[in-house]
């Protein structure tokens, strides 16, 4: 899976987490989306591990800081 593909396939996870269309980039940050506080965070993990099938760690959750560092970290993970 590639990172483009990885970041299409978000799309509607974040609009079921945040109840509406996200306009996902890979720039995106939490501070740029209302309602993105740690709980929606969370819900985001789940969402995303429950969709692709992967386990996500805390480590590696920490580690992101943009959309796009979790698209690139769901399509490696994908293709495992």
């Amino acid at each position: 899976m590639t990172e483009g593909a990885a970041l299409a396939a978000l799309a509607p996870l974040f609009e079921e987490v945040f109840g509406e269309p996200v306009p996902l980039t890979p720039e995106l940050t939490a501070e740029d989306v209302e309602g993105w506080d740690s709980t929606r965070m969370i819900e985001l993990v789940i969402a995303v591990e429950a969709h692709f099938g992967i386990k996500l760690t805390t480590r590696e959750v920490d580690g992101l800081s943009r959309v796009g560092d979790l698209a690139a970290l769901v399509a490696r993970k994908a293709c495992a």
